[in-house]
């Protein structure tokens, strides 16, 4: 009897996790993980203000963000092809109602507010994007000018609209996605370098007219080399608008909001307003020094407890680890985000068409980009954009969203060798 009874038991669990044989299941670990640790850290830094709720949310919410993994792991991603278009509508009009009637707040229309909680459109639109990018780009048309347009122009329109709110960090999150998933899609290298030229060339501009001068030419000889068939007319276009970006630099600088003007130009030079827009930089880069190799203790540090540093609980985050945990604390941290984007690219390589392929690919380039983003700037690598650190920042409609990803990126892992029915 008990042989049977254990029989009945294994076929039961047999059975119920038929449906994730092929998750990747490291993959769904980690975020956990961090999420979870996320949750401790946050509580860490609210110890003294006697509000734990944050905390609370983002378990909560990393609990739930789970469920929705495991459920689309289950589903086929295959379905996403026939929803698309329907999936870009739906981004494109949740963008639109949050100009009309988004709530604002620190400076920026971003959110909606729906049952009484603020959700955030531009962070499920990323979702979006790489949905729709990886069903225009899976028969691998990016290897023609026509392709890279057409891919070029659907992000367009999401990227503006976020920008618009204004929402500079996430707007560069939708370019990081677009070059990742081209250059995926065999997208000349060459052609990736000259879709970036005239931002370079802005920036350079502002530094250095000698190092713009050099660059201008340098992209002149990469659109003569990369497009044979027009070249010399290519490498007239190409030095034409890199000449043109310096002045429409300085005409995007004045659409700029002031604190996005500080954001950008104050990490050099943060100790020109200790007190105003580089007041942030200087604190987290005391409390990451602070930490030294193992940290002061969780719980026990100073700049942390004593609330120096601003939204300490969502975009430096990793000030507290890097004041709590040290060094050691931080290296595990991107250990685990480095076995997230491992994890990511293997399933790249292994799906079973191109479709699956660049929905990982898509998910992997949005966590490289914020995680590393994200971590420059709290250390005065990057400029301050905003940009969240992947299940470590607060942030409902950012926490959903990524373990939505993840949640995709498990269905093509788990039905790569799975025929269609």
């Amino acid at each position: 009897m008990t042989t049977y009874s254990s029989f009945r038991v294994q076929k039961r669990w047999k059975r119920l996790l038929q449906g994730w044989q092929g998750v990747d299941w490291l993959l769904l670990l980690l975020p956990i993980g961090v999420t979870i640790f996320a949750s401790i850290l946050i509580s860490s830094t609210q110890k003294y203000t006697g509000e734990n709720s944050f905390a609370i949310n983002h378990a909560i919410l990393g609990a739930i963000g789970t469920i929705l993994a495991l459920w689309i792991a289950r589903s086929r991603y295959e379905v996403l092809l026939q929803w698309r278009w329907i999936i870009y509508g739906a981004t494109i009009a949740s963008l639109l109602a949050v100009m009309a009637i988004g709530t604002e707040g620190l400076g920026a229309q971003r959110w909606i507010s729906v049952f009484g909680f603020n959700v955030q459109p531009s962070e499920f639109a990323k979702l979006g994007a790489i949905i729709t990018l990886a069903a225009t780009l899976k028969d691998r048309d990016a290897s023609t000018l026509y392709g890279v347009i057409k891919a070029i122009g659907i992000t367009a329109v999401p990227w503006a609209l976020v920008f618009l709110q204004p929402d500079l960090g996430t707007s560069l999150v939708f370019g990081a996605i677009t070059l990742g998933m081209l250059y995926w899609s065999g997208t000349h290298p060459g052609w990736l370098i000259l879709m970036i030229s005239p931002l370079v060339s802005a920036i350079v501009f502002e530094i250095s007219i000698p190092a713009w001068i050099v660059w201008v030419v340098a992209m002149g000889i990469v659109a003569f080399r990369s497009l044979p068939r027009w070249s010399l007319y290519s490498a007239i276009v190409a030095i034409v608008v890199n000449l043109a970006s310096g002045k429409l630099g300085e005409v995007m600088w004045n659409v700029l909001k002031d604190y996005q003007k500080d954001r950008l130009i104050l990490f050099l030079h943060p100790d020109k307003d200790p007190l105003g827009g580089g007041y942030h930089l200087i604190q987290s880069r005391i409390a990451i020094g602070a930490g030294e190799l193992w940290g002061r203790g969780l719980f026990h540090g100073t700049q942390t407890q004593l609330s120096f540093i601003p939204e300490q609980h969502t975009d430096f985050i990793f000030s507290a680890v890097g004041e709590e945990l040290g060094f050691i604390g931080g290296l595990a941290l991107l250990l685990a985000f480095w076995l997230i984007c491992l994890r990511l690219v293997m399933i790249a390589q292994n799906a079973k068409d191109n479709f699956g392929s660049l929905l990982a690919v898509g998910v992997l380039s949005m966590i490289v980009f914020q995680a590393v983003l994200n971590i420059c700037m709290t250390i005065g690598l990057a400029p301050i954009t905003g940009i969240p650190l992947p299940w470590m920042s607060y942030g409902r409609s950012a926490l959903l969203t990524n373990f939505i990803a993840i949640g995709i990126v498990e269905s093509v892992a788990n039905y790569r060798f799975r025929l269609k029915f």
